[in-house]
């Protein structure tokens, strides 16, 4: 019972399957994934590498598994160790979230909110940004995420499936958790933390009003109330001026 308390609710170990992932991950590595945080209303931010359910069509029909793989799955699985061979899940790292604005073409980055996005730190050598796979801009719904992989060329993420339904987003309700540290093999122990790459990034918000400000709407508002405010003084000390 405790087993399955801790799967459900605290932590759960997930194989990774594939290279989709390389460098961060390995194909063959075990990562610990937080279900804890979500349950007090923490979102995904960018820069995670996060476990989600198919959002729908993203995993062919995998085959069944029988025999003793089967059972020893089966029972990895009961405690907490491994995933069910049913679960369809699948893991990327997280580009952007609701409200911001993602692109890139082929020979440049990734442009996020405005702002190139230095992903020096975790893409796999000898990869562009997207020069497989050019998209947006895309701005993206509230509650859901664009999300891709470490290894661009190996990796079928939302730049692959823009033509389902959700335009190659996903849902926040299909994340299983965060994958915070790399637990096996041990000589590849290590945490997940978020690249501080990401901390430049402004925020939806902040890059729609710079964007405005930089109108010529915006730049003539920017000029028009200190003009105002000049003639208002202006007034006042005249009519200052003919009281006395």
């Amino acid at each position: 019972m405790l087993a399955l308390l801790i799967k459900t609710f605290l932590v759960q170990a997930f194989s990774i399957p594939s290279n989709s992932m390389q460098n961060t991950l390995q194909r063959g590595d075990r990562v610990l994934v937080d279900k804890l945080t979500p349950w007090f209303g923490s979102t995904p931010e960018r820069g995670e590498v996060v476990v989600f359910n198919d959002p729908g069509g993203w995993l062919g029909e995998t085959p069944e598994q029988s025999g003793f793989g089967a059972a020893v799955q089966q029972g990895l699985s009961w405690i907490g160790l491994m995933p069910s061979a049913e679960d369809q899940d699948l893991i990327k790292r997280v580009i952007a979230v609701g409200g911001d604005t993602v692109s890139c073409r082929k020979g440049g980055p990734v442009i996020l909110n405005g702002e190139e996005l230095d992903e020096s730190a975790y893409l796999f050598p000898g990869n562009t940004p997207c020069d497989d796979q050019e998209f947006g801009p895309i701005t993206i719904p509230d509650g859901e995420l664009w999300v891709m992989g470490d290894h661009r060329q190996d990796s079928l993420d939302s730049r692959y499936h823009q033509n389902l339904p959700g335009g190659g987003t996903v849902p926040e309700s299909k994340v299983v958790g965060r994958a915070i540290v790399i637990a096996w093999p041990v000589n590849r122990w290590s945490t997940l933390p978020v690249p501080s790459s990401y901390s430049d990034v402004p925020s939806a918000a902040a890059a729609t009003a710079v964007a405005a400000a930089a109108s010529p709407a915006g730049l003539g508002l920017t000029l028009a109330v200190p003009l105002v405010l000049w003639r208002r003084r202006a007034l006042l000390r005249r009519e200052e001026s003919a009281a006395r």
